[in-house]
């Protein structure tokens, strides 16, 4: 088995991560966090009170932003924002900077640039349709929204933090609208990719299939 690409699309809060790390491990690849990318430029945006209506204020942002993985660590100018950047009003924060052209360009470039050497697993919302369109194994990883909602609102309990099961719910609801009819690159399933419907499969399911969609595959 030479080396390969997998680009992994789907909704939020679908698990497309927490897949994207197991299959790293299993196949000693490199997990290239995109989503990460995009919540760290919302959180230094949001934090410099950034006008994205100003090109020119969002240009020399995005100049001054440097983004770093160390293991499950994610470092925005050196500074470790793993946890900050997964708060809901980020990740809401995220999906709106995802439509500004400059934003985009910026990030799709410096991923085809680190997936050249092969060796990656990229997942977001338009991996498969636009940043690695010749990836060899394509994923679309999809589950209904109440199940997502669930999973979000255990995972913020487990880890301390205060939540409220409709409001998250609200939350994916709309931010499934956002991604999938904004006007770059929306959310859609690519025509060579494998459907995976996650909704009432556990983690070790959903690897296990997606491992055997790849062995057929490479």
């Amino acid at each position: 088995m030479g080396k390969f690409n997998i680009a992994i699309d789907g909704p939020s809060g679908v698990g497309k991560s927490t897949i994207a790390n197991l299959l790293a491990q299993h196949y000693h690849m490199t997990h290239l966090d995109t989503g990460a990318m995009y919540r760290c430029v919302a959180y230094y945006f949001k934090n410099n009170q950034i006008d994205l209506n100003d090109s020119e204020s969002v240009q020399n942002a995005l100049d001054s932003i440097q983004i770093a993985f160390d293991q499950d660590r994610v470092y925005l100018n050196q500074e470790d924002v793993t946890n900050s950047i997964r708060l809901n009003e980020i990740s809401m924060a995220a999906s709106k900077i995802s439509k500004l052209d400059a934003v985009r360009k910026k990030l799709v470039f410096l991923q085809q640039e680190i997936a050249k050497n092969k060796g990656y697993i990229l997942d977001g919302r338009d991996i498969c349709t636009v940043v690695l369109p010749d990836a060899e194994v394509k994923i679309y990883m999809d589950a209904s929204s109440k199940a997502r909602a669930q999973r979000r609102y255990d995972e913020y309990v487990q880890k301390g933090i205060d939540a409220d099961y409709e409001t998250i719910f609200q939350d994916i609801v709309a931010r499934d609208y956002q991604d999938m009819h904004r006007k770059n690159s929306p959310l859609r399933i690519a025509e060579d990719a494998v459907v995976v419907d996650t909704s009432d499969l556990t983690i070790e399911e959903v690897l296990n299939k997606i491992e055997d969609i790849i062995e057929d595959i490479v």
